[in-house]
């Protein structure tokens, strides 16, 4: 017999169970349902978009694409601009009448001597080096009395490239000891072009300072040097390939000895692709030449270092000079010391270091250097607002709502520089200026490029054009100068201020509160940073 509360106790759980079961169906049907309702309305959708997409292509729409084209062509000055743009250079055409007007070479303060003859770094990177002795070659043309002299740019170029290998293959093995990814920035930005001409100032430093100076017919011009770009293949291939064995070296552990050896084998390797694109240069030479009273000399056997320190340093010490520059962004302050992180050619170098301080005073710089007879080596981004053939810089040059339409760049210098449209390129000797207002302010400089004398200034050929030109000068300014020799740039007050970036002068031309900037802790910017561009 089945006890009474225990069948009560039976039938109450068979209920809850009921209970249980119904519910978890109910909520198992509707979430059924919901589900199919959303996927329907997903499947209209899908439905709707492709539809859509087979009507209106992808990307900018036929109708803005027309209407873009009627506007264009519902204005004759654009389709003027149209028709000139098809046959030459736009901007050329509008800069031809205002650069033949910026060209006349009169200026207020010259340097005593310009160099001669007109150098020409043709199909390679070496400006910073041309600048460097065009520079430096100016009172060495006073010392010995001569009409012409050329220091050998391939020189400086070859122990440069040296160097800055010997550099980058220690910075590598460091990078891999210290674990930096191969596919991290750094090392990729490195990689990047480890073989390129360009350089700093600091770098000329070194070199200048290890291995002097020479003539260049004591080492002249090669076809690699004047045209690199397979030399310089040719080494970044071997620097990136070397790259990838010092990097599988570091992972397998090996040691500072087994890692050192494989670095000068691969130096070598470097040397033997130098020295045969550009010669060997010599350990010691002999310098003949006739001064501006046809007396002859010789200097030597002589080495290149005792060449520069016996003759050279003595009337331009390269160690006196130090960079300014104008890094106008918002968090580099003025009156402080910045470098660029692995910005160098030399293990042990000096550091590139640079002066930041406002364009006012690089402007004031270069003339207190110019009035002193001294050359200004400077860098700059050379190809904005500038006709090279005409040899005129000038903010004014180019039309560009004339011919396109639209405006010019509305950016300053500081936003060109923090949004990638403005950095150095380009390095040349400023050799002379002009004043206006009765002296308060600049109008204009005088500029040696490195270009050769088919481009810039072409002088006055004409004894009428010499004559006007020394009436004007009377006239206007009875102390002006003028200025004759071919290859040279005319470049705007206007345009020094918005792309000169670096100027390099003689301590003595400073003052002491701005010298007092190079005895601070400089400020370490990454290497990818605008200001480690190389002329």
């Amino acid at each position: 017999m089945v006890n009474g509360s225990e069948c009560h106790g039976k039938q109450t759980q068979g209920v809850t169970f009921t209970q249980r079961a119904g519910l978890a169906g109910l909520l198992f049907f509707r979430f059924l349902f919901l589900l199919l309702h959303c996927s329907s309305q997903n499947l209209q959708r899908f439905v709707s978009l492709s539809r859509l997409n087979s009507i209106m292509a992808p990307g900018v729409s036929e109708e803005k694409l027309l209407a873009m084209q009627a506007r264009l062509q519902a204005r004759p000055e654009l389709r003027l601009a149209q028709a000139v743009a098809i046959t030459q250079d736009p901007l050329e055409a509008v800069a031809a009448g205002r650069a033949a007007r910026c060209g006349t070479h009169v200026f207020t303060h010259c340097v005593s001597t310009e160099g001669k003859p007109v150098c020409n770094q043709k199909k390679s990177g070496r400006c910073w080096i041309f600048a460097c002795l065009n520079t430096m070659r100016l009172p060495l043309m006073k010392k010995f009395n001569v009409e012409e002299l050329e220091l050998s740019q391939t020189y400086i170029f070859f122990w440069d490239k040296v160097e800055r290998a010997n550099f980058l293959l220690r910075t590598f093995a460091e990078l891999a000891e210290k674990g930096e990814e191969v596919g991290g920035r750094l090392i990729q930005f490195l990689l990047t072009n480890p073989a390129e001409d360009g350089g700093q100032w600091q770098m000329l430093v070194n070199i200048v300072e290890k291995y002097g100076v020479v003539p260049k017919k004591a080492f002249p011009e090669t076809h690699a040097s004047e045209a690199s770009r397979r030399m310089n293949e040719t080494l970044s291939h071997k620097m990136r390939e070397c790259c990838a064995r010092l990097h599988r070296l570091v992972s397998k552990g090996c040691s500072k000895e087994e890692l050192e050896k494989t670095i000068d084998s691969m130096l070598e390797e470097v040397y033997q692709v130098l020295s045969i694109c550009l010669g060997c240069p010599p350990d010691t030479f002999v310098w003949e030449y006739r001064d501006k009273d046809k007396v002859s000399h010789r200097i030597g056997p002589i080495s290149p270092r005792d060449f520069y320190t016996e003759h050279v340093q003595p009337v331009y010490n390269i160690t006196d000079k130090v960079c300014l520059v104008n890094d106008p962004r918002p968090y580099n302050s003025y009156g402080e010391l910045y470098t660029v992180a692995y910005l160098s050619n030399m293990v042990g170098g000096r550091l590139t270091l640079y002066n930041n301080q406002d364009i006012k005073i690089l402007r004031q710089a270069a003339a207190d250097s110019i009035q002193a007879g001294e050359a200004v080596w400077f860098g700059c981004d050379s190809g904005k607002q500038c006709n090279g053939k005409a040899g005129v810089s000038d903010l004014q040059l180019f039309d560009y709502e004339m011919v396109f339409g639209v405006k010019g760049t509305a950016l300053n210098k500081a936003d060109r520089m923090i949004y990638g449209d403005s950095m150095m390129d380009h390095a040349m000797v400023i050799t002379a200026y002009s004043e206006k207002d009765e002296g308060t302010s600049f109008e204009k400089w005088r500029v040696e490029n490195s270009w050769g004398d088919e481009r810039g200034h072409k002088g006055e050929s004409t004894t009428v054009s010499v004559c006007i030109i020394f009436l004007i000068s009377f006239l206007k300014y009875v102390h002006n100068v003028v200025c004759f020799s071919t290859g040279y740039l005319q470049m705007s007050d206007d345009w020094f201020g918005e792309y000169v970036f670096e100027v390099v002068v003689d301590k003595r031309f400073l003052s002491e509160n701005i010298l007092s900037v190079f005895d601070k802790k400089p400020h370490v910017l990454p290497a990818w940073d605008p200001m480690g561009a190389l002329a």
